[in-house]
């Protein structure tokens, strides 16, 4: 099949789409209608009962694919690699469900888990939903006032965490962490279960805490429960503009079905394909994609504990799938940035095998052309870009591999994918013409596997995502699309510079800057400037190993933004740095960024990855002359 053709089933029937698709899902009890057409968000399957651990692990244990290999734990902190047959992590799941269900955690209860990426962290989220409650993933080492936040929201009745965390050069104390939060926090959870790992053992609070092998010792195997199509299956919290964070519901049935079907439409992954989401399990990426979408497949999945570059060096990705035998890979674009910059010519890869890797996918922020381009030379597979939000779960456009792989555009996230109508409007909610900026919406109802809510926040989810536009969920991401329907995802709608009445896309002003020979990675930010309101400014870091003056890069890196966009970006300031400061999942803080250039004041991101790199930012543009004082 191709594209249009799954396109144009979808858009002749909906709702039909979506019943095929959910029978590649097993059900205890069947749906009356496919779609509650009261809701005008689209609550999916009403009245239809299922498991999601029976769906991602019992059905292939129970089958002639028990014995088939569905987790590998890899960890380059510690060399560790360990095999999870679909029967052996089914067994594992059943006890610690039963060790949680004698704790008295029980359908529709929550538990928190705040734990590395350790196979145990993966059992945990599973035995949840094996019990039908919901679980809250925090990501481990995340600060004590953030756990907080999310502890007195969801109010877990059990705490799952681990001792500490892996980073290079250091190891992360989650304990401490996790006692602070507890203590910061408005509600406290009956059970703390700790999981002690080698590297640094963590003291227990004498009747709140457990040891994780005291809790399995006596534990009996629980069956699973089934759950209503529409109930939670987990809450993600991500941050909210007003500083609480938003907590993400996403059902069981609907999520079921959506993932299903994009393994092998969207990924190509068929069961016994080998899949690997080189993410964290704290983010939705992992969460659909490392956890749920490869086992519901009846694929392998790759669970990584390590970096993309330091972990020891830039071919560790490349080990990871020689070794492995990986089938398609998922990464964030800034990982492939930092490759490129310690390994321009990839050379560690040469080291490897990487003959079963049949594609490589992008997503978690704008993939500059350079940076696909590079990718597909090196690697000599495609390379797809495609884009996606914590609230839609999956993706929104990108390209269907499994159905024909359609003409790649460097530089676009795909098309829409089908369940997603997506429009670009303007200020006053009319579609704009093909090639101009707008604001990026999606026509409701949503497809199945989207949020239908926030977690107890009903008011808040319509005032934060339905209320800009009529009919529409509002993305907040900022682009066009082209006349062939390619979506071009620039900036988030905050991120657009406002010169002299012109707006301008960072992503756009990034992905010129990214076509010098010597830059690994850039971003770009508005700042304040008297006459035009706001003018951009650059943040370069180079390649490994780039000698040359650094004021002639930047002089060049001016003249190819006057060259390819013209003197209205009125681009005339960039700065050299060493690194940029991210979160954990790899987005750029551009917003922090522009207020530090500005010198006005900045709540510290509590997902920042390292928070050193501020103060360097910070000294490297007063040495500048540009920030303010």
């Amino acid at each position: 099949m191709s594209y249009d053709s799954v396109r144009q089933q979808w858009l002749a029937g909906p709702e039909e789409f979506w019943a095929k698709a959910a029978e590649g899902i097993d059900w205890t009890g069947r749906w009356g209608e496919v779609r509650d057409r009261g809701s005008p968000v689209g609550r999916w399957f009403p009245g239809a009962e299922l498991n999601t651990c029976y769906n991602a692990l019992d059905r292939h244990a129970d089958s002639g694919a028990a014995d088939r290999t569905a987790l590998i734990y890899d960890s380059a902190m510690t060399g560790a690699v360990r095999r999870f047959t679909y029967a052996e992590l089914r067994d594992h799941v059943a006890e610690l469900a039963g060790a949680m269900q004698a704790a008295g955690l029980g359908r529709g209860d929550r538990a928190l888990i705040y734990m590395p990426m350790v196979p145990e962290s993966v059992m945990a989220m599973l035995a949840c939903a094996r019990l039908g409650a919901i679980h809250s993933v925090v990501f481990g080492g995340f600060a004590a006032r953030e756990l907080a936040t999310r502890i007195s929201q969801a109010r877990p009745k059990i705490v799952l965490t681990a001792s500490c965390g892996l980073e290079p050069n250091r190891v992360v104390a989650y304990k401490p962490l996790l006692d602070d939060a507890l203590a910061q926090a408005d509600h406290a959870p009956e059970l703390v279960v700790l999981l002690q790992r080698p590297e640094l053992r963590a003291e227990l609070k004498p009747g709140r805490d457990v040891d994780w092998k005291d809790f399995l010792r006596d534990a009996k195997p629980a069956d699973c429960v089934p759950v209503q199509a529409t109930d939670p299956l987990y809450i993600l919290y991500t941050s909210g503009t007003t500083g609480q964070p938003k907590g993400i519901v996403r059902d069981n049935g609907g999520h079921a079905v959506a993932l299903h079907w994009s393994m092998k439409a969207l990924y190509g992954i068929s069961p016994g394909d080998v899949f690997w989401a080189a993410s964290d399990i704290g983010w939705v990426v992992g969460h659909s994609y490392i956890v749920y979408a490869p086992l519901l497949a009846g694929a392998t999945s790759i669970l990584y504990e390590g970096k993309p570059v330091g972990t020891p060096d830039a071919g560790a990705f490349w080990r990871v799938i020689g070794q492995h035998g990986v089938n398609a890979l998922f990464t964030a674009p800034t990982a492939i940035r930092a490759i490129k910059r310690e390994d321009p010519a990839l050379e560690q890869a040469q080291r490897y095998d990487l003959g079963t890797l049949r594609a490589l996918f992008l997503a978690g922020e704008r993939c500059d052309p350079d940076t696909l381009e590079w990718s597909g030379q090196v690697l000599g597979v495609p390379v797809i870009d495609h884009w996606w939000q914590t609230e839609t779960g999956w993706a929104v456009a990108g390209n269907l591999l499994g159905e024909g792989l359609f003409k790649v555009k460097a530089g676009s996230a795909g098309k829409a994918l089908p369940g997603w109508d997506v429009r670009v409007l303007d200020e006053n909610g009319a579609e704009v013409p093909a090639g101009e900026t707008g604001s990026i919406v999606c026509r409701l109802p949503l497809p199945p596997g989207a949020l239908p809510t926030l977690w107890q926040a009903d008011d808040r989810f319509r005032e934060t995502y339905l209320s800009d536009y009529d009919g529409c969920y509002t993305t907040g991401d900022a682009g066009y699309m082209d006349a062939e329907g390619y979506l071009y995802v620039m900036t988030r709608t905050d991120d657009v510079i406002n010169v002299a009445g012109h707006r301008l896309s960072t992503g756009a002003l990034e992905e010129v800057l990214a076509m010098h020979p010597d830059v690994a990675e850039c971003a770009v930010t508005g700042i304040a400037d008297a006459l035009k309101g706001q003018v951009p400014l650059g943040f370069l870091c180079l390649k490994s190993g780039i000698a040359r003056d650094e004021g002639t890069v930047v002089q060049e890196c001016i003249a190819l933004i006057r060259e390819h966009i013209g003197p209205v970006a009125a681009f005339r300031k960039a700065l050299v740095v060493d690194r940029l400061p991210k979160t954990r999942s790899g987005k750029v803080l551009r917003g922090v960024l522009a207020k530090i250039a500005d010198g006005v004041e900045y709540a510290f991101p509590p997902t920042i990855d390292d928070p050193a790199i501020l103060g360097e930012i910070e000294s490297s543009l007063l040495s500048a002359g540009i920030r303010a004082e």
